[in-house]
C-alpha cells in the first residue's frame, strides 16, 4: 500500500491538469513529458513507458550539466510540473534518473586505496619487503542527487537499487528486480 501512494499522488497531480474533453488530450512532447514524469517516479517501468523514456533519454549534450538542463526543460513541458511538490520532483528526476542505477552507482562510488600487504607467513620486522597493492572499494552511500531522487515522497525509484555486502569486503550496488 505504501508503495502505491507516491505513484498515485503523481498520477492524481498529472490528471488534475488534464482537460475533461477527449479532444483536448495532451499530445506530442507535452504528453511524453507527463508520461516520463510518471514513469520515472516509479521503480518499475512497464512497456507503456517506452516511448516517453526513449524521448527523455534521447536528450543528450556534450556536457552533463547541459543534458540535465535539457531533460529538466523537457519535463517542465508537462502542465502538472508547476503543481504543488511537482517542481521538486521534476528536479530530482532530471538530476537522478539514469544516474542512480546499480551500474552507475558502482562506477561513481568506486574508489581505490594503496595498502601495504604483507603475506600471512611474513614474520620479518622489515615492512619494506611487503608490497604496496591497490584495493578498490565501492562506497555504500548515495550521491546527493540520488538521495534527492530516491527520498522524494512521490517516488519509489529507490526501491529498484540497494547496496549488498560490506564496503571493505566486496560490497556493491545491485538492481532489485
Amino acid at each position: 500500500m505504501k508503495k502505491c501512494l507516491p505513484a498515485a499522488a503523481v498520477a492524481v497531480a498529472l490528471m488534475a491538469v488534464l482537460p475533461a474533453q477527449a479532444d483536448d488530450l495532451l499530445t506530442g512532447d507535452v504528453r511524453l513529458a507527463c508520461e516520463a514524469t510518471l514513469c520515472l517516479s516509479s521503480g518499475e517501468r512497464p512497456s507503456e513507458c517506452a516511448p516517453s523514456l526513449k524521448r527523455y533519454f534521447s536528450i543528450k549534450h556534450r556536457k552533463l550539466s547541459d543534458t540535465i538542463k535539457g531533460r529538466l526543460n523537457f519535463l517542465k513541458l508537462c502542465p502538472a510540473s508547476n503543481e504543488e511538490n511537482m517542481p521538486q520532483l521534476v528536479n530530482a528526476i532530471a538530476h537522478g534518473a539514469g544516474r542512480c542505477d546499480a551500474k552507475e552507482l558502482n562506477r561513481v562510488m568506486r574508489y581505490t586505496v594503496q595498502v601495504r600487504q604483507c603475506p600471512r607467513y611474513h614474520y620479518s620486522r622489515d615492512r619494506d619487503s611487503c608490497p604496496i597493492v591497490s584495493k578498490t572499494y565501492i562506497r555504500p552511500s548515495k550521491p546527493s542527487y540520488c538521495k534527492a531522487y530516491f527520498e522524494h515522497g512521490w517516488t519509489t525509484a529507490g526501491d529498484a537499487v540497494r547496496y549488498v555486502g560490506e564496503e571493505k569486503n566486496g560490497g556493491k550496488w545491485v538492481d532489485v528486480r
